[in-house]
């Protein structure tokens, strides 16, 4: 695994666009200056020790060198020791509805948006758990399976979006049959599905599956997403232009609170409606915390070594390239014919 130790010195490097303007206006403003005083050819012959290219090769190399100090500086580190440890936790399989009605806007910004806000606050809260995703539509992926890996979890929710699954419904019997399938195997710790969704279009029978999971020890919670009044459907994130059936008129995409319910009772789950506050997400966070923890096996890196001392002299020899490459030419050399006997 490989990693900086400290990886804000890496914002150094917005410096380099900056010092490669600085130095491409100055060329400019040498150039005009020159060009006041005759042709930039004619210069050129009355001074012959002057080297056109070796500033610019010079400037590559300095900027190489600020880079490498740069990462230097971060300290770049590899694993080299794995280690498998024993923490305490629950394992918790997200299922997340990506289907169109999510970019319903009844909720600010939108359902989905919401959801994925309250996802990463409650990964933010998880300590020593494992957690995986599943989005669904019209069928259900396993978007990343079951891990201890938060970093991962929140950059993979970050980019869920109603495209992922091109099916469009709401197959939330499927969603939770996929989750079954994704806990660690023979693992003794309390398992949790949390299903968010909008409830609407279900094609399977969800509340079967949830019952099926809780014949498992899995509890299924559910968090409803959407108003009881409805939303229309933004096409392409639009303020003016609603998806429409094929009568022409705009569709009205509602919570299913009565469905999503049902699924949670058949779980033995809570059920929670999430709206413009975080009520669903304390309720979520204090039912998680009455699951019983149990020691879950995790595999960690407890070694790194450390690669700066190979920047360090790669740094050094373009730094010393750089000391005795001169901006003129050398009049020395340039006397010497390597090509006559």
């Amino acid at each position: 695994m490989f990693r900086f130790a400290q990886p804000l010195f890496l914002y150094l490097l917005l410096i380099v666009p900056f010092l490669w303007g600085l130095y491409l206006y100055a060329r400019y403003r040498r150039r005009k200056n020159l060009a006041k005083f005759g042709n930039p050819a004619f210069l050129s012959v009355l001074s012959p020790d002057v080297s056109r290219w070796r500033p610019f090769v010079k400037i590559v190399l300095q900027t190489l060198a600020f880079i490498v100090i740069v990462f230097m500086l971060a300290r770049p580190q590899f694993g080299s020791k794995l280690e498998t440890v024993k923490k305490k936790g629950i394992e918790v399989m997200v299922a997340l509805d990506v289907s169109n009605s999510m970019m319903a806007r009844d909720i600010n910004p939108t359902r989905l948006d919401k959801a994925k806000m309250m996802l990463s606050k409650l990964v933010d809260d998880l300590d020593n758990d494992k957690v995986g995703l599943i989005v669904f539509a019209g069928d259900a992926y396993t978007q990343l399976p079951i891990t201890t890996d938060y970093v991962s979890a929140k950059m993979f929710l970050k980019s869920i979006n109603p495209q992922m699954v091109p099916t469009q419904g709401t197959a939330i019997g499927s969603a939770i049959s996929t989750a079954m399938k994704s806990f660690s195997p023979d693992s003794p710790a309390d398992k949790a599905i949390i299903v968010i969704t909008d409830g609407e279009n279900h094609e399977d029978d969800a509340v079967q599956a949830a019952a099926a999971a809780a014949e498992q020890g899995i509890k299924v919670d559910v968090i409803g997403v959407g108003s009881l009044q409805g939303s229309p459907i933004p096409v392409g994130g639009s303020d003016n232009n609603f998806i429409k059936d094929n009568a022409g008129n705009v569709v009205i995409t509602k919570l299913n609170e009565a469905m999503a319910q049902e699924i949670a009772r058949a779980g033995k789950g809570i059920y929670a409606r999430a709206d413009n506050t975080n009520g669903a997400l304390r309720a979520l966070q204090k039912e998680l915390d009455t699951m019983k923890t149990t020691e879950l096996d995790s595999k960690v890196y407890s070694e790194y070594n450390e690669q700066f001392p190979g920047l360090a002299w790669i740094a050094l020899v373009i730094l010393l390239v750089d000391i005795f490459l001169l901006d003129r030419k050398n009049g020395i050399i340039s006397k010497i014919n390597f090509f006559t006997k």
